[in-house]
């Protein structure tokens, strides 16, 4: 009776495996797609005994392949089966749907680059934090629905970034960040009088494009949230400065891309991605006067309030 029972394990095992000619190539491609994020996870986590040439790299990552190459085919016929169903919902995603072979590519070089480029995340901000400083008055002044705020936040995403494609569901953040560049390039530092501060409106400060860092707040922050992002601002010590909501830690991943690859690439170039982690979890990217691209460094002093505008 167990013999039998041997049998016809043996007889399924055999007709359901496959062995073709392609089989080991495509083991071996699906093999170094998971071995170099394996990789840098491990390299990035390893002590660097600094060995000539980086031998020690160079051994790690072929003891990963291998060892990767053993349990791809230990589970051949399994992974073959995954990979053909796969292709097909990804085909099918190609020709009608929204996620296909292209959305994939995007996603993995994504995350391949945000793995070997991290982005610098600051301190958790909280949302008991103390009183925002003029809050009725900054609230008023950010006339988000005023048509010149609209008008200006639309010409600056027909500026810049508009013949971006592949990127649709960043689109509203991509065109967030074509509207700090225009602010951002022509905005020019005035200090308040003497007397106390000066709270100036979204379209006052549209004028000449000057003002403290309050006023550049409320001008960005009625820019972005004209055009469908979400702002809010950031109240320190001496200095008020605008953050966007960019979305969960993936997102940051195709963000972190876009910014360093495609949107902001000299600004950015060997520099890091800042942001702050409110208790949800949500990432709040720096959209401050002093950044010549978005998530540039904060100005260095604790945080003592967060005004959002939902």
């Amino acid at each position: 009776m167990i013999k039998i029972k041997n049998i016809t394990f043996q007889g399924i095992k055999q007709k359901f495996q496959v062995k073709k000619p392609w089989d080991d190539v495509i083991i071996f491609i699906l093999n170094i797609l998971i071995a170099v994020p394996v990789f840098i996870i491990v390299h990035q986590n390893l002590y660097n005994p600094n060995w000539f040439f980086n031998l020690d790299r160079v051994v790690l990552f072929i003891l990963i392949v291998v060892i990767i190459q053993l349990i791809l085919r230990f589970l051949r016929t399994i992974i073959l089966i995954c990979i053909a169903l796969y292709l097909l919902v990804l085909f099918y995603g190609s020709v009608i749907g929204d996620y296909g072979f292209n959305s994939v590519y995007e996603d993995y070089n994504s995350m391949m680059y945000t793995m070997s480029d991290n982005p610098f995340p600051q301190d958790i901000i909280i949302a008991k934090l103390l009183p925002f400083p003029n809050k009725s008055k900054i609230i008023n002044a950010i006339e988000y629905q005023n048509p010149k705020i609209r008008n200006f936040a639309v010409m600056a995403t027909s500026k810049y970034f508009k013949d971006i494609k592949g990127y649709s569901d960043y689109r509203t953040i991509i065109q967030c960040f074509a509207v700090f560049k225009e602010i951002n390039h022509r905005w020019n530092y005035v200090s308040d009088p003497k007397e106390g501060d000066y709270i100036a409106t979204a379209t006052e400060s549209l004028l000449y494009f000057s003002g403290d860092c309050d006023d550049h707040s409320i001008l960005m922050a009625a820019s972005v949230k004209a055009i469908g992002g979400t702002p809010r601002l950031i109240h320190t010590k001496g200095h008020i400065y605008p953050e966007i909501l960019i979305g969960s830690h993936i997102d940051l991943e195709k963000v972190n891309y876009l910014i360093k690859n495609v949107l902001f690439v000299n600004e950015s170039d060997q520099k890091q991605l800042h942001y702050h982690v409110d208790e949800r979890g949500q990432i709040w990217l720096n959209l401050d006067y002093t950044a010549t691209y978005p998530g540039g460094p904060f100005l260095s002093e604790e945080i003592l309030g967060a005004l959002t505008l939902d």
